[in-house]
């Protein structure tokens, strides 16, 4: 119970097992109970040495660099200090919910709010009408994780959001990244599972809707999703392998969307489609 255990595969033919004690162990004992399960070639290549004292967390944290997508920076507290003076930061430390931007499908939606945000929501009579300028316009971010779709669409919008995801360990800790960043106030973040909570129906129609999961829970939101777009809006897939993109995209076609945009970062893919 005082170990710690690692286990990887290297290639087709390594397996690599580490050990961690926090005090060194009887090396005899621990060679003769893997001899015991395993054979004494294996029990012979154990190699035991000693693990210089560091700070981990600090060490983790220094490969957890900031991760930009257009104006948007996100950061952990160790690099508040690299943020560029006209960027939009948001705070994000690594904790008990999905989503530190470091992975390619929160980086997918952060670049696609950046670009819908620049290009704005199209035309309304002769006067362009910009998004973080457009009355009333409303924000949903389904599957929020920290929180921080949620904070980048307040913060570079403007504009309120309503948030939800299924874990209630995962709801607390976005409310408190949304508030450390100063975001607490424009955004509401609720417990909920899919997308037929009755609060959502309270705030649609939706201008845009950020769904960042996987290819199962997308198909089966396509429709009540769908049902929460406001004409012209837009909603933002992603959690998806480029293998399963078209799959979510036929599911969401069928419910009148089209797709505006094909996304495609480290490995994974993110759709922006529109009700047209």
């Amino acid at each position: 119970e005082e170990a710690v255990v690692s286990t990887s595969i290297a290639d087709d033919a390594m397996h690599v097992l580490e050990i961690y004690f926090g005090a060194p162990p009887d090396e005899a004992a621990l060679r003769a109970a893997i001899a015991a399960r395993t054979s004494g070639t294996v029990a012979d290549a154990v190699v035991f040495e000693d693990v210089a004292a560091q700070d981990w967390v600090a060490a983790s944290l220094a490969g957890l660099a900031p991760v930009q997508a257009g104006r948007i920076v996100v950061h952990g507290a160790h690099d508040r200090t690299r943020v560029p003076p006209n960027a939009i930061g948001i705070e994000i430390e690594a904790a008990l919910a999905f989503g530190t931007g470091h992975h390619g499908t929160t980086r997918g939606c952060l670049l696609a709010l950046d670009l819908l945000a620049k290009r704005g929501s199209g035309a309304r009579g002769r006067k362009r009408v910009r998004w973080n300028e457009k009355r009333g316009f409303r924000v949903l971010d389904l599957g929020t994780g920290t929180g921080v779709l949620a904070m980048a669409a307040a913060k570079l919008l403007r504009r309120p959001v309503l948030a939800s995801d299924i874990d209630p360990v995962a709801v607390r800790v976005a409310r408190a990244n949304a508030k450390a960043n100063a975001a607490g106030g424009m955004i509401t973040f609720i417990c909920a599972a899919g997308a037929a909570h009755r609060r959502f129906r309270v705030g649609a129609p939706y201008d845009l809707i950020f769904a960042n999961i996987l290819l199962g829970p997308l198909k089966g939101l396509a429709r009540p999703a769908a049902a929460l777009l406001a004409p012209g809006g837009k909603i933002v897939l992603s959690g998806l392998l480029p293998a399963h993109a078209n799959a979510a995209l036929s599911a969401y076609r069928l419910q009148g969307l089209r797709l505006e945009r094909w996304l495609t970062l480290e490995g994974w893919t993110t759709l922006v489609l529109t009700r047209g």
